[in-house]
């Protein structure tokens, strides 16, 4: 694997484009794109994200794009729903049908490094910092920032993002679990993560978990793996029963398809805010003790909070963030990357692109490509994190961290 590929050093400045294609021939598509992104030379990355409509003719996509378009570092997946930007700019996320996003950008003066990390050659968790470093062969000085596209069922995603934040604590790291076919620079990978690290670009991520809290914090006082057994003085089971008899009408039918749980992050912070919160699915309750089970393991002294998610909360807290996000950067990103959970778009809002336009809604022209995942990876504080049920965004600022 070709280590950091230096982006020419010279007066010709940062240029992000995106561009998508519908066809449903994949040479057509190809085609199509290659020729929306021909301003930029050199390309030094791409991204390409392509629908699992074309899974049969995978073998030729690698062929054909390097055909049309010569790409220093090209890092991309497939997946069952598609984000990109149309020649007019607007985003769109095509969900199920056939789709091709290729991102290019030109970044003279940044070094950016294709990363293939295979299950086999994960440094053990007890390991120092430094056997990380010396996999991703990157030095922490630089700040490189991280896209990592996971096979579920082989990537060991949660011990690659312990140990890049052990390793690269001020890093952004972000991406997904996507469907089948990762592919890194011509090679497709069968197992593990694949990404790249950006080395003198500014990286900030939006993540966007949709829900908002209900009840009052309650402290673990008994828990077992991802069950947790007891809530200060009551059981679990008890306090969700007291919630729900307090809830209008209204939110008492949406905790029967949409309630959650959110875990506190940060043990030590004592004013907490709405983007504290890491939201888990609850999983089951055992009535017998009282006990619920969530998608994350608890242990004694965390603070949870049972949580509602509908679209209208979802596009409140997105539409929050972005006012936050845009009032702190109000330079605007050389382009966006979205890794939005198959639970959202048309599944949540009823109707596409929500997510999408909201985001240009806020920075108005912002290229903007990505895919729909099967779990998201984003930041909350400062630990990465992988999640459900949310939109993640990676916003790329020319300049040194």
């Amino acid at each position: 694997m070709e280590r950091f590929v230096d982006a020419e050093t010279n007066p010709i400045q940062p240029l992000w484009m995106t561009a998508l294609s519908t066809q449903v021939s994949l040479e057509r598509a190809i085609q199509e794109v290659t020729a929306q992104v021909q301003s930029v030379r050199p390309v030094d990355l791409a991204f390409l994200f392509i629908s699992e409509s074309f899974t049969s003719e995978y073998s030729r996509l690698l062929p054909l794009l390097h055909e049309y378009l010569p790409v220093r570092c090209l890092v991309g997946c497939g997946g069952n729903g598609i984000i990109g930007s149309l020649p007019n700019g607007v985003a769109r996320e095509v969900e199920g049908k056939p789709a091709l996003s290729l991102t290019v950008a030109r970044l003279p003066g940044v070094q950016v490094q294709p990363l293939v990390l295979s299950p086999k050659d994960l440094p053990d968790l007890d390991s120092p910092p430094q056997a990380w470093v010396d996999l991703i062969g990157v030095d922490p000085a630089q700040e490189p920032h991280f896209i990592l596209l996971a096979d579920p069922a082989t990537s060991q995603i949660t011990d690659v993002l312990q140990g890049l934040d052990y390793a690269y604590p001020r890093s952004v790291k972000a991406g997904g679990l996507v469907g089948d076919g990762l592919f890194c620079q011509q090679e497709w990978v069968r197992q593990g993560v694949v990404g790249v690290a950006v080395a003198g670009l500014r990286a900030e991520a939006i993540v966007a978990q949709g829900c908002r809290p209900i009840g009052e914090p309650y402290r673990v006082t008994r828990g077992e793996r991802n069950i947790i057994l007891g809530l200060e003085d009551r059981t679990p089971l008890q306090v969700l029963q007291n919630l729900i008899q307090n809830l209008d009408d209204k939110d008492r039918e949406l905790a029967q398809s949409g309630l959650h749980i959110g875990v506190v992050g940060d043990e030590f912070k004592q004013e907490l805010t709405q983007t504290d919160f890491l939201i888990r699915n609850l999983l089951g309750i055992d009535p017998r003790h009282g006990a619920i089970a969530i998608g994350d393991r608890v242990r004694p002294g965390q603070r949870v909070q049972f949580h509602l998610r509908d679209a209208q909360t979802s596009t409140a807290d997105l539409q929050q963030l972005l006012e936050n996000h845009v009032r702190h950067h109000p330079e605007p990103p050389l382009g966006a990357l979205m890794f939005a959970c198959l639970g959202r778009g048309e599944h949540l809002y009823g109707r596409p692109d929500v997510d999408s336009h909201l985001f240009q809604s806020y920075l108005p022209g912002t290229a903007l490509a990505g895919c729909f995942c099967n779990g998201e990876i984003g930041p909350v504080g400062d630990t990465t994190y992988l999640h459900g049920y949310t939109s993640v965004f990676v916003l790329w600022y020319a300049g040194e961290p």
